[in-house]
């Protein structure tokens, strides 16, 4: 950069120039006093010269301070035409952080007059550009990315120098960040030379906005569609330019049949989605047109002879997949799309399209390509499973081109990994709650007969005592029946059906209520480390199910890892189980890309090991119920089932990957749960405590209760339990009996205990009759679903719940705290 100065600034002129004043004095005056050859003369001309030196010394002395400031200060318009840049803001500030000088394109972009601290963005950017500034000042430069306008439609880098000969001023240079799309500057180049020498080969392109209007043309079929050398194609429609006979030939519509028939070849330019990607309905197609009269002199590459290498470059440069054939179905040319589109990046293209498909494809494509090739110019499409992805079938177009020399056959597809990826991830998520609805409905049956047979064991255990021949047996029983209600309960939580107590609470608290657990659940082999990030966001979750998600993920991680030593022959092993939580923010979510998750703050577990990883085929399994990999009888397959319901039942996320020992091989598995932060205040706990407990169980004031269940097993244990107990029961088999007792008014109920789902009548509509009749009785229901989703589907008062399968005693005892607090509120 120059800056234009003045000198020092007004006074005294510098002694040199002084001592050169006076020397020329004397020596004017000596001449004189020669001449004249009087003195008197000399020294009246000394004099007056005198006088005439000294007034313009004073008059240079006395200049104004306007004009000797204007003189020291350096000339900045010069500097602003050297700065001026369209494609660059730039933007010099003094050491007052005042704005000195800029080009027009910093005020443009801000559209601002002051320094780049008064641009308008957010407080955090704001706070980025004073530190960068700070960093120039200190160390002389400092740079910036990413900074995102205020209206978010421009993203900017940004660097920062100090300069001057002071090094009294900062120059901030704004660059725009822009996003190039696939076919960006394809215009220019098929106007340009690229164009011309395609058209002196016979072939033209045209790119067509998809409105149908030419945004470019090669020179060529410009001149042959307007009959000029210098005609222009922009803004006219592309189907004009073209005519067809009644064999559907080809021709431009200047020359008619009297011209060259053509081979219309369209490829569209779309490609996936993303920043600064134009959509598919505005992006352009390439129209390929071919005299069918011109031939490749040397063939394609590939087949041993010269190729076009601008063409190829050309294909090879578009996001479509494209391949071509010769007509005895080989392969010539595919362009990397293409191979990435059929996974064979890394093999290379094979020999003939059928090896690329599954055995059962192979003839139907080989049958196709020969027929395009020998057959009338055409194009058509067909569904295919490749060789790679037997599952999946993928659609392959096939058009039929003449006048490309060995080239016959045109083969086209879309690179649809993006689209496979989150078609799995909607087919997994599906058929997880398709299990997740039938493992709930099969579970809520199962807690019925549990129901039934606990309670019977319950009343055959008050006829017994220890010692008895048959109390043993039925200890068995009633033991093995709550081993099946604990699996039950684990269907329900993988189907999001259990009843969870969530409080707001501290992921490492309850890492440290199970750390001693777990550690004697590792063993001596086994190395148990606990790490904790700062900063943790409280998570809102049933404390007791979280220790049961870790424990689960341990005890997994330790039979794997147990798995994997005994596997590798090792017994002197050591194992490593890593428990960590980390804070995860919204803008780290958004840069994962997990299009699953929503973009908020979470806090993380990971639960980390050293077990040899989890089989790639077996990564999308490992969360259904039942699916084991365990030997038979040491898992049932509902632990990782067990740990994904209750996650996801805690508005949770949880993701199972492998960590990779550095050679490409697994070195163990890693299990990532997302707990969203709770961001509002501590709910109240409204569990009775247990003083509260022991008090509801000495009830003893009776009651008369209205008994409802459609099952004749859990009517008949819940009744005979309840008559024991004390209480007058008056039994209904549905909804419409139940409702019909209490219509009838012979007896006044203190409370109706109900189950959920009846034939006819359910639970709640009966409930909600009665409550027309009745508004203030209790009601107690009996479910095998989730409290949390009953009391959102069933918005009623002084509503109970408890869960089955139950017990004689777990039953007596919410009855009594049931009409224990109902007699508080009459009270």
């Amino acid at each position: 950069m120059s800056v234009s100065t003045a000198g020092d600034g007004p006074g005294l002129p510098p002694i040199p120039l002084l001592l050169g004043i006076a020397l020329a004095l004397f020596v004017s005056v000596g001449l004189v006093w020669l001449v004249a050859g009087s003195s008197l003369v000399a020294i009246a001309y000394g004099g007056a010269l005198l006088t005439v030196i000294l007034t313009l010394l004073l008059a240079a002395r006395l200049k104004s301070p306007e004009e000797a400031e204007e003189l020291t200060q350096p000339d900045w318009a010069v500097t602003a035409a050297a700065i001026e840049n369209r494609r660059r803001a730039v933007a010099i500030i003094d050491r007052a952080n005042r704005l000195v000088c800029a080009n027009s394109t910093y005020e443009e972009w801000f559209d601002v007059k002051g320094a780049p601290h008064e641009i308008e963005l957010g407080e955090s950017l704001r706070k980025r550009l004073a530190d960068a500034a700070r960093q120039a000042w200190r160390e002389g430069f400092s740079e910036c990315e990413d900074l995102i306008s205020k209206n978010e439609d421009r993203h900017f880098t940004l660097s920062i120098e100090r300069v001057g000969r002071g090094e009294d001023f900062l120059v901030w240079r704004f660059g725009e960040r822009i996003s190039e799309s696939g076919h960006d500057g394809l215009a220019d180049r098929v106007a340009g030379p690229f164009g011309a020498i395609l058209s002196n080969a016979g072939i033209e392109l045209a790119l067509v906005a998809p409105d149908g209007i030419v945004q470019s043309a090669t020179p060529g079929l410009s001149e042959r569609a307007t009959g000029t050398a210098n005609g222009s194609l922009e803004g006219q429609e592309f189907v004009q330019l073209l005519r067809s006979d009644d064999r559907d030939r080809i021709f431009y519509a200047r020359e008619g049949q009297q011209g060259t028939p053509q081979t219309l070849v369209h490829i569209p330019l779309d490609q996936p989605h993303g920043a600064g990607v134009k959509p598919a309905d505005q992006t352009p197609s390439l129209m390929l047109l071919v005299d069918s009269g011109v031939g490749i002199g040397g063939g394609w590459q590939g087949s041993g002879k010269t190729a076009i290498p601008q063409l190829e470059a050309l294909l090879s440069a578009l996001p479509l997949g494209l391949a071509l054939t010769d007509r005895d179905g080989r392969f010539l040319f595919a362009n990397k799309a293409f191979l990435r589109a059929v996974e064979r990046e890394d093999q290379g293209m094979p020999q003939f399209p059928s090896d690329l498909v599954v055995r059962e494809d192979k003839p139907a494509i080989s049958d196709t390509v020969r027929r395009f090739a020998k057959g009338a110019a055409s194009s058509s499409d067909m569904a295919v499973r490749l060789s790679g992805n037997k599952e999946e079938p993928v659609s392959i177009g096939l058009a039929g081109v003449r006048g490309l020399g060995d080239a016959a056959v045109l083969l086209s597809i879309s690179d649809s990994t993006e689209e496979k990826r989150l078609r799995r991830q909607v087919a997994q998520a599906t058929k997880m709650q398709a299990v997740g609805q039938l493992a709930g409905g099969v579970a809520h049956d199962f807690n019925n007969v549990l129901t039934a047979i606990i309670g019977y064991c319950d009343l055959m255990l008050l006829r017994h005592t220890p010692g008895d021949s048959d109390y043993d047996d039925i200890q068995q029983i009633r033991a093995n029946s709550n081993r099946a209600a604990s699996l039950t309960r684990q269907l329900l939580a993988f189907s999001r059906q259990q009843t969870l107590r969530p409080v707001v609470l501290q992921l490492p608290d309850v890492v440290s209520e199970v750390s001693q657990l777990l550690k004697r659940l590792m063993g001596d082999k086994i190395e148990f480390v606990v790490r904790h990030d700062r900063e943790l966001g409280p998570v809102r979750a049933d404390p007791q199910q979280l220790e049961q998600v870790i424990i689960n993920l341990a005890v997994n991680a330790r039979d794997a890892m147990q798995a994997h030593a005994s596997n590798s022959g090792k017994e002197n092993w050591k194992g490593r189980l890593t428990l960590a939580t980390r804070r995860v923010s919204a803008r780290d979510v958004r840069k994962m890309g997990i299009d699953i998750m929503p973009a908020d703050d979470y806090t993380v577990l990971i639960v980390q090991d050293t077990g040899g990883g989890i089989p790639g085929e077996h990564l999308n399994k490992i969360f259904e119920p039942f699916f084991t990999t365990k030997e038979q009888g040491k898992g049932t397959g509902l632990g990782l089932s067990t740990v994904y319901g209750i996650v996801k039942q805690s508005n949770g996320f949880i993701f199972a990957d492998n960590i990779s020992a550095g050679d490409g091989r697994p070195a163990g598995a890693r299990f990532t749960v997302y707990l969203p932060v709770h961001k509002g205040e501590m709910p109240v706990d409204t569990r009775p405590d247990e003083a509260e407990d022991t008090k509801a169980s000495e009830w003893s004031g009776g009651g008369n209760l209205l008994l409802v269940e459609d099952e004749d097993m859990v009517r008949a244990v819940a009744e005979r339990a309840l008559t024991r107990a004390g209480y007058q029961v008056t039994t209904a088999s549905d909804g419409e009996e139940g409702l019909a007792a209490i219509a009838n008014g012979d007896t006044e109920f203190d409370l109706i205990v109900s189950d959920v789902v009846m034939p006819a009548m359910d639970g709640p509509a009966m409930a909600r009759a009665i409550r027309r009749v009745k508004p203030k009785i209790p009601i107690l229901f009996m479910s095998g679903y989730a409290e949390e989703q009953l009391r959102n589907d069933i918005d009623i008062d002084n509503m109970h719940f408890i869960p089955k399968p139950f017990s004689v005693q777990q039953i007596n005892g919410k009855v009594s705290e049931v009409l224990r607090e109902q007699a508080k509120i009459d009270a």
